[in-house]
């Protein structure tokens, strides 16, 4: 038959949240049969003691521990060679990954080459595995990325100052952790940046040529916890209800994308993360209203969805009106929030556009978005957000 398309849904096997989530971590790793554990995280959270408190609930749970600290933002090719030696060396049999995106990609990085072998550059694309990592407990500190339970991994190859997206269905976790208490500590630029980056997996996920009735729901139901939740979280970080809320938003939107997958604004945001190490939540923050304004044309209806669910009341508009308050409900948001105008004040340069341009049409992300861009189009979207 004509135009036949078989559709996966791929998420971990066990899904803890939250408050108090964080405690189950020891028996879960032990119940994996796991003998000694590598905690993949990053400084600022080993500085912090953060680190040492999970290894202590895994030791207590009678699994030993090594910590490596290594996974820097924007994670590279470097992080998951040096994490790979200590797990190695250690003779570790399982991985504990623990902060946000970086560290779950680097964890991810570092299983999928200790089962597969080569190098990390060898996985770029879409299962280009052969074999499952050892078992991953994902231990989520932020409310974004969701890469705590999806098949995606971002690594920056560091020689190209490209980010090799990975979709593998054997990086997807075990098991996922998200336990709100973890982000109440964390400042409002990142608390807004991830929010946004949640935001920006649900709308592209529901504009997505991939999508599914089971990743709209999940994918507009995000946006209205965003909604509802993220001006709260970074207004008072210590607003326990509206940090449980995001964690619920951020895995819902993660449901969605991994299954449905994303568009032109994460392609693009992985340039701008691998050229000038920028920060991804604000990439995509940035990017996200210039992408889907562009994107306007191709679903309307679906930007009618998105304004609905953001809270626009578009009753007695016509169908491109309404579909352009989903546009200005995004701009809203991310301007309440603190998200930065444009990339020039980031130090972005404006004749790396045709480099940006030709390597988001590249990146995997961006097979799937709504409406085909040609290179000048794309060109004119990332001018647009400078």
């Amino acid at each position: 038959m004509a135009n036949e398309q078989v559709y996966g849904f791929y998420i971990p096997n066990v899904n803890l949240m939250g408050v108090g989530a964080v405690k189950e971590a020891g028996p879960r790793v032990k119940s994996l049969g796991c003998k000694k554990a590598l905690i993949v995280t990053d400084e600022g959270l080993n500085q912090m003691g953060v680190a040492d408190e999970v290894a202590a609930l895994i030791r207590e749970a009678g699994v030993e521990v090594e910590i490596f600290p290594g996974a820097e933002p924007n994670p590279t090719d470097t992080n998951v060679h040096d994490g790979l030696a200590v797990y190695q060396q250690q003779g570790c049999d399982a991985i504990i990954s623990l902060g946000g995106g970086s560290s779950h990609d680097c964890a991810k990085g570092i299983g999928l080459v200790a089962a597969n072998g080569g190098k990390i550059h060898d996985y770029e694309g879409v299962d280009q595995s052969s074999s499952p990592m050892p078992p991953l407990v994902a231990i989520n500190t932020t409310s974004g990325t969701a890469s705590e339970m999806t098949r995606f991994c971002i690594i920056t190859d560091t020689e190209r100052k490209v980010k090799m997206a990975i979709v593998d269905k054997h990086t997807t976790p075990t098991v996922s952790i998200n336990d709100p208490i973890l982000t109440v500590k964390k400042p409002k630029g990142l608390t807004a940046a991830t929010g946004v980056d949640a935001l920006t997996h649900a709308v592209e996920a529901y504009v997505s040529t991939n999508a599914t009735p089971i990743t709209d729901a999940c994918a507009l139901q995000a946006m209205k916890i965003i909604s509802k939740n993220l001006r709260a979280a970074v207004a008072n970080g210590e607003d326990i209800e509206a940090r449980n809320q995001m964690s619920y938003a951020q895995f819902l939107a993660g449901m969605a994308f991994n299954n449905a997958s994303l568009g032109y604004v994460h392609a693009i945001a992985h340039q701008f993360g691998g050229i000038y190490n920028l920060p991804h939540g604000v990439c995509n923050a940035i990017l996200l209203p210039h992408v889907e304004r562009f994107n306007l044309i191709a679903k309307p209806e679906r930007f009618v969805d998105i304004a609905v669910a953001l809270g626009e009341n578009v009753s007695g508009l016509s169908t491109r009106e309404a579909a352009e308050k989903a546009i200005t409900a995004i701009e809203t948001l991310t301007k309440d929030v603190g998200i930065p105008t444009g990339f020039k004040e980031l130090g972005a340069k404006e004749e790396d556009i045709p480099v940006l341009a030709e390597n988001a049409m590249r990146d995997a992300c961006a097979l799937t978005n709504p409406r085909k861009a040609t290179m000048d189009e794309l060109q004119e979207i990332i001018r647009a957000s400078y």
